[in-house]
């Protein structure tokens, strides 16, 4: 049926800062996935290769200390070259089992020189078509010493079955005019990945799908001191001062009336699956639409730029 559509949050760990390893742990969860006749599976923010936790307990922000300059260099490295085919094995999964995927990666663009990284979101269609790729506009404090931010050529939604798709990183989702972004796109199914932790997803969930009238989905990651590799690059140095546990997950879904579908799953690594009736969205709609009849496009509107920037323009003639 066209209004119901299965989906799978993937709430694991990576395989930290190990972009082949992460990958086959990534293709293994699809197809687990597809077992279960998932037709859309979520990932976690930069959970390819994963998410930069050392920025917090190596002074981060420390200048010239070799520590930061060798862990960023490996994370660069492992970081992932869409255009060179790098997601070319998803992309094949998603054809051959028809199923939707939206990714978190940290990408290393070659239209932005192929050397800066980028917290993006990627959206690969039941074709295996990669449809959008969404990089983080704002990196969040600490993240700004290893992100570069992003722009607006991502900030688009998709058609999946009955459903309008679209997806932020982190607290891109606190961003009022990102959210709006979507919204005014005809977006009801809001996706929103996170590294982990219920305190990022327990609340902010349930706000945008009440804001919206959507169903939102929150996609945590997992993250503890044995899942870091032994051979990560100073790693005495990272595990000294972090915690046991630096993401417990968090991942959830809330109706359109903003009420738990799934509440926040803590340590449990695997996929959590749910079905979603299309129908629920009309539903809530009757009676407040942030877009549509309870809005004043006289009064305040909302202009978004989806160039894909760049610091060169060549021309060959």
């Amino acid at each position: 049926m066209e209004n119901l559509l299965k989906v799978a949050m993937a709430q694991i760990a990576p395989v930290w800062l190990d972009k082949r390893a992460t990958l086959q742990k990534i293709e293994s969860c699809i197809l687990d996935a597809v077992k279960e006749g998932t037709e859309l599976i979520v990932f976690g923010e930069a959970l390819l290769p994963g998410y930069p936790f050392w920025l917090a307990h190596t002074e981060g922000a420390a200048w010239d200390l070799k520590v930061n300059k060798e862990l960023h260099a490996h994370y660069v490295r492992n970081a992932v070259q869409i255009e060179t085919g790098e997601l070319a094995g998803i992309c094949t999964l998603a054809r051959e089992h028809e199923i939707a995927i939206y990714l978190g990666v940290m990408e290393r663009p070659h239209d932005r020189g192929g050397h800066s990284i980028y917290c993006s979101l990627v959206y690969i269609d039941a074709a295996g078509r990669i449809q959008s790729v969404h990089r983080k506009l704002q990196p969040t404090y600490d993240e700004r010493l290893t992100w570069a931010p992003g722009d607006g050529h991502g900030l688009r939604v998709h058609s999946l079955k009955n459903f309008t798709v679209g997806g932020l990183n982190c607290w891109e989702n606190w961003m009022p005019l990102p959210r709006a972004a979507l919204y005014g796109q005809g977006e009801n199914l809001h996706i929103a990945v996170w590294p982990g932790s219920e305190r990022n997803t327990k609340d902010i969930t349930r706000f945008i799908a009440r804001e919206s009238r959507s169903f939102v989905i929150s996609v945590s990651s997992l993250m503890k001191h044995q899942d870091f590799p032994i051979n990560t690059p100073h790693l005495d140095k990272i595990l000294e001062k972090a915690p046991k546990v630096l993401a417990n997950g968090g991942s959830c879904v809330a109706g359109p009336d903003g009420e738990w579908l799934v509440p926040p799953v803590l340590n449990t690594e695997g996929l959590i699956y749910h079905t979603l009736d299309f129908n629920r969205v009309y539903e809530e709609r009757q009676n407040f639409d942030a877009v549509g009849h309870y809005s004043r496009p006289d009064v305040t509107k909302l202009q978004v730029n989806r160039e894909r920037q760049s610091t060169i323009e060549m021309k060959d003639k």
